[in-house]
């Protein structure tokens, strides 16, 4: 008779950092310290331009980079950890995410820059792509929960750290906190990748009946010759660009709004510039949401949180164009933004997961992953729109794009995935029956 301990895991021993909740906890500090490689950009941007004047446009294009190359490798990352396991390729991130903030530190011209955007954006990818499949693996009854938790790490973990990295840049130079915060990172990353093991889910354990999921594995290659997969992948685009907007733009706008250095006091204890606490809320919010809207993804349906949560994102970046020049109100909305954006890296892996099945997650949901990679493109183009200070036509593309993405997942992609799903489990049941009758005949 099988101990509680290995009841749990079907079989697998759960003591220790076997535990399939010690591995959550493992990947959600792995993500937590490769969120600066994303969420503290914005800091670097003015210190970057004021010593070398390149260009805020040429400047950001180093984020689209790390952007494009973090999620479009995913999927080749992905297929390595569902073939080799966890920790080779999260121990690979941790040293390429260390050298790209190194390689920054020394950056003298743009192409140094860019270059350094491309091993950075492959280390988090391994590390990302790595640590979402194995929570989606781990918790097959709990996929959004999971999801939302491993992500909250990267949504969150630069709250942490963005007031020292802050510090840093404006007491030692920004050269410094690439070098120091990079190394940092890259250790302790590596130390925890040794912890890391293969993921196998506890036996007898499905998702809630509210949750429409499939009952075949498809692979990367059968899964992309589907429709419903295509209109997924169009909503996350379609989201994650207001937040790739907000994330690397959030800078520039506080300046051109005249706020980024303005002081506030957070509860009369410490007074800070007005971008520094807004980005330290906007973090917390980020990561806040995704767990919770990953846990109320799993009792009332992925389509239906899409729809409350995509249009309450492009009504908090109407709140922005609106209300913007208002510090308080600034803070707010660029809050609601964030919490507002941020479940979109627990949603999509579940619903990814419930529709392809979880033998490939982690290659299935790198593939899909990828769509935050072509949301990257149009973070250049809101440069554009917003010149001459002037950021309400990008709020106003961003808004919309978000409003009807939240509506098309209800009333589109819901009915759409709910009778694929149907005739994708029928068509296998019918397999199934077509390859055990031969066997029966010839046993009787």
């Amino acid at each position: 008779m099988k101990s509680d301990q290995f009841a749990e895991n079907g079989g697998v021993p759960t003591k220790g950092y076997h535990n399939r909740w010690a591995q959550l906890v493992f990947g959600i500090i792995c993500m937590a310290l490769i969120a600066n490689l994303q969420y503290a950009w914005t800091l670097f941007v003015s210190p970057l331009e004021a010593k070398n004047h390149w260009g805020l446009s040429a400047i950001q294009l180093s984020f689209s980079i790390f952007i494009l190359v973090e999620t479009w490798l995913v999927p080749i990352e992905g297929w390595l950890v569902d073939k080799y396991g966890p920790r080779p390729v999260i121990a690979f991130g941790a040293i390429l995410a260390a050298l790209g903030w190194t390689i920054d530190s020394y950056a003298t011209t743009l192409p140094q820059l860019y270059f350094a955007a491309v091993i950075a954006g492959i280390g988090a990818g391994c590390v990302y792509g790595t640590c979402v499949g194995n929570a989606l693996k781990w918790f097959p009854d709990k996929r959004g929960l999971a999801a939302g938790l491993t992500a909250a790490g990267f949504g969150a973990g630069a709250a942490v750290t963005v007031i020292p990295i802050a510090s840093m840049i404006q007491t030692s130079g920004y050269e410094k906190a690439f070098l120091t915060f990079g190394i940092f990172q890259g250790v302790a990353i590596f130390i925890l990748a040794m912890l890391m093991v293969r993921p196998k889910a506890p036996k007898g354990i499905a998702a809630v009946p509210r949750v429409v999921t499939g009952k075949v594995d498809y692979t990367i290659k059968q899964m992309i010759k589907t429709p419903v997969f295509w209109l997924t992948y169009l909503l996350f685009v379609a989201v994650a660009a207001g937040g790739l907007i907000a994330t690397a733009q959030l800078g520039p706008i506080a300046k051109d709004y005249g706020l980024a250095k303005l002081p506030m006091s957070l509860l009369g204890l410490v007074t800070l510039p007005l971008l520094t606490l807004t980005m330290s809320i906007d973090n917390l919010a980020n990561g806040f949401t995704r767990p919770l809207c990953g846990f109320v993804s799993d009792r009332i349906g992925r389509e239906n949180t899409m729809l409350i949560v995509f249009v309450g994102e492009g009504l908090s970046l109407f709140g922005l164009m609106f209300f913007g020049h208002d510090p308080y109100a600034f803070m707010l909305f660029a809050a609601l933004v964030f919490l507002f954006w941020g479940e979109i890296f627990s949603i999509f892996p579940a619903i990814c997961a419930d529709t392809f099945g979880a033998k490939n997650a982690a290659g299935n949901a790198g593939t899909l992953y990828t769509a935050k990679g072509t949301a990257s493109l149009l973070v250049p183009l809101a440069s554009v729109l917003s010149v001459g200070g002037n950021w309400d036509r990008v709020f106003i593309f961003t808004g919309v794009l978000t409003i009807a993405a939240g509506l098309t997942a209800k009333f589109v992609l819901q009915p759409m995935r709910a009778r694929w799903i149907h005739n994708s489990n029928q068509n296998a049941g019918q397999d199934i029956v077509a390859n055990v009758a031969p066997r029966a005949k010839v046993l009787a």
